[in-house]
């Protein structure tokens, strides 16, 4: 019989980040954060299934489109360079994101451009400056073997 006392872990708040390998001075650490962080939505299924007459016949995506809510301060140099960014270039390429727990592997995804900023606030009332990435993750590697 499994433990009832298993060890649940740890989140840590401050070890979620977004690295950039083409713009460094896009990195983003807890530092530059608000509250809500960072935030990766898988989008769409991981299998396809398709209907037949007595059932379905699967077909696993090789990749799930993503994006990604960078909760950024405008208050900070951080959120000007991303506005500068996507003045220039809104195409960002590949990236990896860390979570907020050790045990939970970074993603890397791919093909990521600036898709917009949302609502921004200009009472003195919030920090906020909030980016939207798009781009996809790889998923089902086996397909390719």
């Amino acid at each position: 019989m499994a433990s009832p006392n298993t060890n649940q872990g740890t989140i840590n708040r401050l070890r979620a980040s977004v690295v950039w390998p083409s713009f460094p001075a896009l990195n983003v650490t807890a530092s530059f954060l608000g509250e809500e962080a960072i935030r990766l939505s898988l989008e769409g299924g991981a299998t396809t299934f398709l209907p037949t007459l007595t059932g379905a016949v699967t077909s696993p995506e090789p990749y799930q489109p993503m994006s990604l809510r960078i909760n950024l301060l405008k208050t900070q140099a951080l959120a000007n360079a991303y506005k500068a960014q996507m003045e220039l270039s809104t195409l960002l390429g590949d990236g990896t994101i860390r979570p907020d727990a050790t045990q939970l592997a970074p993603y890397q995804i791919t093909n990521s451009a600036i898709e917009s900023v949302e609502p921004l606030d200009f009472s003195g009332k919030s920090a906020g400056w909030i980016v939207s990435i798009r781009g996809y993750y790889s998923i089902n590697s086996g397909l390719w073997g």
